[in-house]
């Protein structure tokens, strides 16, 4: 897997587990939309990979749920195989 996409689909499942986080918390697109200051928009073209993330909008999210930002990459990270502080 090229580095691109390595790096793809690291943020894609960060996104899936930043949606399943935010389902599990209860909170609409809504009301994480508020936490945050992104749109209602913006935080479902996120949850869908639509759009190419930032590391700030990743930390405004995971600031709003009280996540810890080192758990989601690794849990990520295991999610497509392997861990994203791997050495090449």
């Amino acid at each position: 897997m090229t580095i691109q996409r390595e790096a793809e689909a690291l943020c894609a499942e960060i996104y899936r587990i930043l949606r399943e986080e935010r389902e599990r918390l209860g909170l609409s697109k809504y009301a994480l939309a508020a936490k945050t200051g992104l749109s209602q928009q913006t935080i479902g073209y996120l949850e869908r990979a639509k759009t190419a993330p930032s590391l700030d909008t990743v930390l405004r999210l995971v600031r709003a749920m009280e996540l810890d930002f080192g758990e989601v990459l690794n849990k990520a990270g295991r999610r497509i195989g392997e861990s994203p502080r791997k050495k090449r």
